[in-house]
């Protein structure tokens, strides 16, 4: 009996000392909007291991609650999500977003529990990769690698909708699995997440059920925003690797994340080892693209980005002096301006139905201290860019004609482009006290 007393003391110990353990942190997150504007659905990103240090790997969910302002009491629920970026199950980030009025800070409280279950939100955003499948089952996957001697269709056509795709409620994207890894649109009468149910395939019954469709034919141009490399004056694909694979990194509720890689590419002369990631968020219609290179003298290399121009009825935007002239805070860079170029125009997406034309507006935005120069081409808009300490980032943003409630032509589209640069150009801060 006296046994069985002093294991159970033991026993209850162990348990209070795994609860005492337990990670229990609640901080205080401050969002100011510098700007004049209201801003909707502001980005709040935070980086536990700078937040938590070594607590970080004991996170299994988080629960952000609304400030107080005038006429609101606060303390409801912010949809968030928790991010493992690079794959080793510790999450890395925390994610939501918030509606901030002009003028004004908005401060969030945050609940870190290594104990209690992450809380489910109805999605917003969503990503996936689907591989071909001969029943027509299509399984999801979280990645795919291809050795780099496989003939770019093969790879292309052995996913099902030959690419990694994402989506907010307002826009769709996805990024072909070949060398040219170009970004292809999707656009949406109402707001809603579809391409789990077209996947880019959208059948003319979706199309009269508002489900939207493929809205654009890019062809030799850089479409919308794809990412290039650029030699002697032209743009080029992402030809001659080692390896090149995809993976979707996040999936909703509040923000979805693809990346690309490519191993050994054979660029001017050098190997490169590049890795793209997409990200969008809940209410947007702009993907922010970041781009890591690693080689030798990497900064001193040209790539390139931009829009393409469309088959019918084109309107273009490119600025005529370099943004570097321009003044300000470029696309939520550290400072030196920003890059804006666009266009507007329609198009016939699938050649099979040439009676199938879409209206659309392309737009990128990159900060003045990747950019070299601006330049028109036969096909594009373009954005010449150089990597500092081999990193590149830019936004790019897309609308369809057929939006209900959208943009009618290209006035609207640029004047839109404008304000999008502006807020870039003035972003949101975040504060830790």
């Amino acid at each position: 009996m006296k046994n069985k007393v002093f294991f159970l003391l033991v026993a209850v110990l162990l348990i209070a000392g795994s609860w005492s353990a337990a990670l229990a942190q609640t901080i205080k997150v401050e969002v100011m909007n510098p700007s004049g504007a209201d801003r909707k659905d502001v980005p709040v990103v935070i980086d536990l291991h700078k937040v938590l240090k070594e607590k970080a790997s004991q996170v299994i969910s988080a629960e952000v609650t609304t400030p107080s302002f005038i006429g609101r009491a606060g303390g409801e629920s912010v949809p968030s999500q928790l991010d493992d970026l690079d794959g080793d199950l510790i999450y890395d980030e925390l994610a939501f977003v918030a509606d901030i009025p002009a003028h004004s800070t908005a401060t969030f409280q945050i609940s870190f529990s290594s104990v209690s279950p992450q809380k489910s939100y109805p999605p917003r955003t969503a990503a996936f990769m689907k591989v071909w499948d001969r029943k027509y089952r299509y399984p999801y996957i979280n990645s795919i690698e291809y050795q780099g001697r496989n003939e770019p269709l093969a790879t292309y056509d052995a996913i099902y909708g030959h690419g990694a795709q994402w989506e907010s409620e307002l826009v769709g994207f996805r990024v072909y699995m070949d060398h040219r890894q170009s970004i292809d649109i999707y656009g949406k009468p109402t707001p809603q997440l579809v391409l789990d149910k077209t996947n880019f395939y959208s059948t003319r019954e979706d199309i009269a059920n508002g489900l939207g469709c493929d809205i654009l034919f890019a062809g030799p141009s850089v479409g919308a925003g794809s990412f290039r490399g650029y030699l002697n004056g032209q743009p080029t694909y992402v030809d001659s690797v080692e390896a090149r694979g995809q993976r979707v990194v996040a999936s909703g509720p509040v923000r979805a994340i693809v990346e690309v890689w490519d191993k050994n590419w054979l660029y001017n002369g050098k190997t490169l080892q590049m890795r793209q990631r997409y990200t969008i968020y809940a209410g947007h219609r702009d993907v922010q693209v970041d781009i890591q290179l690693a080689g030798s003298a990497i900064d001193n290399e040209r790539f390139c980005t931009g829009v393409q121009k469309l088959e019918m009825d084109n309107e273009g935007y490119i600025p005529q002096a370099l943004p570097s002239l321009m003044g300000g805070v470029g696309c939520g860079s550290a400072g030196g301006g920003s890059s804006l170029v666009g266009s507007w125009g329609r198009n016939v997406p699938d050649k099979a139905a040439e009676d199938l034309v879409e209206g659309v507006g392309l737009g990128v935005c990159a900060p003045a201290a990747y950019l070299t120069t601006t330049k028109e081409d036969a096909y594009n808009y373009l954005t010449v860019l150089h990597p500092v300490n081999g990193h590149i980032t830019y936004h790019l943003a897309i609308c369809a004609l057929m939006e209900q409630d959208g943009f009618r032509d290209a006035k609207s589209w640029f004047s839109w482009l404008q304000q999008w640069q502006a807020e870039l150009n003035q972003p949101c801060t975040v504060y830790i006290p």
